[in-house]
């Protein structure tokens, strides 16, 4: 037997081959994926086959599958017909994108339910999807891996929630440690006998159990998945007036998240779901969840929370990914692919990188993926109208999907971006953003925007650099030297701008010529 043949025989479980170990995959273009989970049931389908893919598609319906199973110990009948309503439409999608077979996993409220058997074979009967069931402590694993995809390199907590189940899994220099399952679900969780205080009590006793199976380093991070602890996070960002409703890598303190629970106890739900854009099934199980992360900080005590975005669903995706893809910077990758997409000369932003770096001789590297994210995204944005280009690059930064950025550093790359195309500042909805940022951050966007404005004025064939630039922090002087082919280039438009960026840096500036 060959060793293709080998590799063909081996059943490769939920996951299918690894796409990224095939060299077909270069010509992949889409990956779906569907969870069904004990309250929703979810089609991702990721635009290629990449470190950050894009999503091309997403579509969740609420059913609830999970609703009563601790009293009948089965599915819930009118959520078993919209789950699988919902998975004849998400084969019918896959088929119609080309990207049949989809890889299928059920979690807590399928392995749990007496007829979850018969549900799978009524799925793969009618769909032809195989619906694979994994246990509590694999859902921590890949929700874990999911974090990966967004945060290479983590440490600290996860915590997946879910309809009727919630996990933990440690994350310790990018490797997914101790994993454990517990029934603190909202869905499990309504099912409690004996009022608030017998919840409360139940909810206490469960967390100290996790609490000591974790043996869990106090001051960690502890990284938050799952819908009902976004719409927590969401309702977060409502009472604080947050400017910027991008949830992953929103930040919460225990002290926050204990005000958020008091204001969501003493609001209206149906008004604060509508203020919130949260929908009526999410929102009916937010007074039971924010319950469980009370007491979860409380007793875990972390040094921060952080929201992510990236679950299951992308773990499973980074399953896939061969380490050296794995360790590959999100947000960089994105950039890259950006440009590659989107750009009138990619690759040019390597070029303008190189070009445009001595000028922050202290960046450190988490400065410098920032600097060098926005000499990949400067030119993507260019079919825009001239009038918005501007406020268009701004916004796609802030709120595009792009992972291993702060909320602070989202406005930070939109303003250099901003800059790259228009000298002015503008005010107005845009003020309450900027405000998330220091003088020190906002001059250093204001300087790197008014450099990539100047850079994107020497374009040259291929790689062949423009030229060089030195800056001496102690004179505070710029020394321009041009190729000679980049020469041409330099005209009066060019030269303005290069006035601009020396006053930005209240520098002295002098330029030559190679030839």
């Amino acid at each position: 037997m060959t060793d293709d043949t080998a590799t063909e025989t081996i059943d490769w479980g939920p996951f299918g081959r690894p796409l990224f170990d095939d060299a077909a995959s270069q010509n992949l273009s889409r990956v779906g994926v569907v969870d069904v989970g004990s309250n929703s049931v979810r089609l991702v389908v990721f635009d290629g086959a990449a470190r950050s893919p894009a999503y091309f598609y997403n579509e969740k319906i609420m059913c609830a599958l999970g609703a009563g199973l601790s009293d009948t110990g089965r599915l819930n009948p009118e959520g078993r017909v919209r789950a699988l309503s919902a998975i004849r439409r998400f084969a019918a999608l896959a088929q119609g994108m080309g990207i049949a077979p989809l890889t299928a996993v059920a979690t807590a409220a399928v392995r749990e339910a007496s007829d979850g058997p018969d549900f799978r074979a009524e799925v793969e009967r009618e769909t032809g999807i195989k619906l694979w069931v994994i246990d509590g402590e694999e859902e921590a694993r890949l929700s874990a891996q999911g974090v990966l995809l967004g945060w290479p390199g983590s440490f600290g907590t996860v915590c997946d929630i879910g309809g009727s189940s919630m996990e933990l899994a440690d994350l310790s220099e990018g490797r997914v440690g101790r994993r454990v399952t517990s029934p603190l679900g909202p869905l499990k969780l309504r099912e409690v006998k004996g009022g608030k205080k017998a919840l409360k009590a139940h909810i206490k006793t469960i967390i100290a159990d996790l609490h000591e199976k974790m043996d869990y380093e106090t001051g960690m991070r502890l990284f938050l998945v799952g819908g009902s602890w976004r719409a927590i996070a969401r309702v977060d960002m409502e009472r604080r007036g947050y400017p910027l409703t991008v949830l992953h890598e929103y930040r919460m303190t225990a002290r926050r998240i204990g005000e958020t629970a008091h204001y969501i106890a003493d609001s209206d739900l149906q008004d604060l779901r509508s203020r919130c854009g949260i929908s009526d099934s999410r929102m009916s199980l937010v007074p039971l969840a924010v319950l469980v992360l009370k007491e979860l900080v409380r007793v875990f005590k972390p040094k921060d929370v952080a929201v992510s975005s990236y679950g299951i669903r992308e773990g499973m995706l980074y399953e896939q990914m061969p380490r050296a893809l794995r360790e590959r910077d999100p947000l960089i990758e994105a950039c890259r692919f950006a440009e590659a997409k989107d750009a009138r000369l990619p690759g040019f932003g390597r070029l303008l990188y190189d070009f445009v770096k001595p000028l922050f001789p202290r960046a450190n590297w988490q400065r410098l993926r920032i600097i060098k994210a926005a000499c990949l995204l400067h030119d993507v944005s260019w079919r825009a109208h001239p009038d918005y280009r501007a406020e268009i690059t701004f916004d796609n930064a802030t709120r595009a999907n792009l992972g291993g950025l702060k909320h602070s550093e989202r406005v930070q790359l939109g303003l250099a971006l901003m800059k790259r195309y228009s000298s002015k500042t503008p005010d107005g909805r845009f003020a309450p953003l900027f405000a998330m940022l220091s003088p020190e951050q906002m001059k250093e966007a204001d300087i790197l925007g008014r450099a990539l404005r100047f850079g994107a004025m020497l374009w040259l064939e291929g790689d062949t650099p423009p030229g060089t630039i030195k800056w001496s922090a102690k004179s505070k002087h710029l020394t321009l030297t041009l190729a000679a082919g980049a020469r041409p280039l330099y005209g009066e438009v060019a030269a303005s701008r290069l006035t601009a960026l020396a006053q930005a840096m209240d520098a002295t500036f002098e330029v030559k010529f190679k030839g």
